[in-house]
């Protein structure tokens, strides 16, 4: 230790003095002013082993939150809701109570799963209702249909599933198919509203061989409203053990194909009526 001279020659008698203050309760300030020690070092070993008092101790503002995020620990908390109920971080909540014993689990895992699960089951419910909610609306706007209206719908509808004529295969025929019952249904009326008879209809089932063929030929009979008689020989599409089919079960019974017999005249009437919409379309406001 380093000879000390000068004013703190009588370092002893200066530190019996230090330390009284100091047990007398006052700060290392006032001892500095009481004393005139204006030297950091000598005056942190005039007090050096002496504690602070009370008084001098700032507190800790998240001391409140240590103690109330053990109290909540052990009751049972998680983390996660720890950290929501006192607004601190996990690394501090980990820190704080890290010494106290896990709260047991109090669903097995079995069950949280099946908790969650239900959530989820509910929230899809949810999600249907309101989506089915939106269909429902729009379909009631609708209303009802005008003959010019059906009759564009109609032509719309063919162009898109129709069979065409190409200048490099005539085909001026009038052939559709489609898997979608609505589909069939607002064909066959378009048809109905054009004077199509229905004995110039014939019909053509198409399905994979490994569905129930003879149950879907008789839906889209039934569908039609005719008998199997003005149906053609079912096309049957074979089945590659590679491909994952999706389009399975009950509801799956295949596509319908719609062919008019004697069409030449109607293929061109539809033709023609298709420019016209494509030709409106383009000065339509």
């Amino acid at each position: 230790m380093a000879q000390i001279t000068g004013k703190y020659a009588d370092f002893e008698g200066l530190r019996e003095q230090a330390v009284a203050l100091r047990r007398a309760g006052l700060s290392r300030r006032q001892i500095r002013d009481r004393l005139h020690v204006d030297n950091n070092d000598i005056l942190n070993r005039l007090l050096e082993g002496e504690p602070p008092p009370e008084w001098t101790k700032r507190p800790n503002a998240k001391d409140d939150l240590r103690a109330k995020a053990r109290e909540l620990r052990l009751q049972g908390w998680t983390y996660d809701q720890i950290q929501v109920e006192l607004g601190c971080s996990k690394s501090s909540i980990s820190l704080w109570v890290r010494d106290l014993p896990k709260p047991e689990r109090k669903r097995s895992y079995e069950e949280a799963a099946a908790i969650a699960r239900r959530g989820w089951e509910a929230k899809l419910r949810i999600r249907d209702e309101e989506r089915q909610q939106v269909k429902e609306t729009a379909e009631q706007a609708i209303g009802g249909l005008s003959p010019r209206e059906l009759f564009l719908v109609g032509v719309s509808l063919y162009w898109a599933e129709g069979s065409k004529d190409k200048p490099y295969d005539r085909r001026e025929n009038v052939t559709f198919v489609n898997s979608d019952p609505g589909v069939i249904k607002v064909s066959l009326a378009w048809l109905d509203l054009l004077g199509v008879e229905r004995e110039r209809l014939r019909y053509t089932v198409m399905i994979h061989e490994t569905a129930d063929v003879a149950g879907a030929e008789c839906y889209w009979a039934d569908l039609v409203g005719t008998d199997l008689s003005a149906f053609n020989k079912t096309t049957l599409k074979k089945h590659s053990p590679k491909t994952i089919r999706k389009n399975v079960g009950d509801s799956y019974r295949g596509c319908l194909v719609i062919k008019v017999l004697k069409g030449a005249d109607l293929y061109r009437r539809i033709e023609g009526s298709w420019c016209g919409i494509v030709e409106a379309a383009k000065s339509a406001e």
